[in-house]
């Protein structure tokens, strides 16, 4: 692809790939602007269920508008191409800021922040995100957050309300997402709701203080196992214990015991942040582990 147009774009390199697609940064001609294209293989496009996907993506992010959700700008076909054009976002993935030792606190907390808020919107709008992990989520070189790619999510209709469903046909017992980072009732192919998403959210937060998955086995079943029946490893002793509490709730294994909603998420964040900023956090800290020595 790379050369090639598509439609008023100019494939200039390769991004990167997953399950759903290539994506590659382009120019838009029209524009004269830079501009991520994601592309579904051309193997695939035979797929019904993933050209679904594909285009639901488009459908359920452009439906949101808030910075730091990724702002979807064309769908469209070619010459035989499904394509998304897309905002372009300078900057590292998650994954790759973390690290073997994980972020600093200020910068955990300044992320979480962010990244709560990007899902509090989605799921003040019925959708579940159902895919989020480090990969999907980009820091640009402002330190403003971006989630990414909304293809495996799904739109809930509120009750009482007569709204357009975009639904993830999805059967019981089917399994959709990236195992480490799903929720027991996902891993399980149950239905989920946004408290799924929650979970992993405590997910990612546990990997950016640490900087090791909270769940991980040799296989993916022995991972999926992990999830379903054990709890994590203990956080380190210098993580504040407000923060230790948070990702501890958001990773429970019934939904019914988690934090119900991402806004309450947010909002234990910025406290803490707060606290940091502050420097009581850390004096709560140092006499916390004053009294455990």
């Amino acid at each position: 692809m790379i050369g090639r147009a598509i439609a008023h774009y100019q494939i200039l390199e390769n991004l990167g790939e997953g399950g759903m697609g290539v994506v590659y940064k382009a120019r838009d001609t029209h524009l004269d602007r830079f501009v991520a294209i994601k592309v579904l293989p051309p193997e695939r496009i035979a797929d019904p269920e993933r050209k679904r996907r594909f285009v639901q993506e488009a459908k359920a992010a452009s439906a949101l508008n808030h910075p730091n959700i990724i702002t979807i700008y064309d769908i469209d076909q070619q010459a035989g191409v499904d394509f998304m054009a897309m905002e372009y976002v300078p900057g590292k993935t998650l994954e790759q800021l973390i690290g073997r030792k994980g972020l600093k606190l200020i910068d955990t907390l300044k992320h979480g922040i962010q990244i709560a808020d990007a899902l509090s919107r989605a799921h003040g709008a019925g959708i579940v995100h159902r895919d989020l992990k480090p990969s999907n989520i980009m820091v640009d070189e402002h330190e403003l957050v971006k989630v990414l790619d909304f293809g495996l999510a799904k739109l809930i209709e509120p009750r009482g309300t007569e709204a357009e469903t975009v639904t993830a046909r999805t059967a019981e017992g089917t399994i959709v997402g990236t195992v480490a980072y799903m929720s027991p009732e996902q891993a399980q192919g149950l239905p989920v709701d946004a408290r799924s998403d929650i979970f992993a959210f405590g997910a990612v937060l546990y990997e950016m203080v640490t900087g090791r998955q909270a769940f991980r086995g040799d296989t993916k079943i022995s991972t999926l196992a992990a999830i379903i029946n054990q709890e994590s490893p203990p956080l380190p002793a210098d993580i504040p214990r407000d923060l230790e509490k948070l990702i501890t709730r958001c990773l429970r294994k019934q939904p019914q015991r988690r934090i119900q909603h991402m806004d309450d998420v947010k909002l234990a964040l910025e406290e803490l942040k707060e606290e940091s900023d502050s420097g009581r956090l850390a004096e709560g800290d140092a006499l916390c582990r004053q009294i455990l020595a």
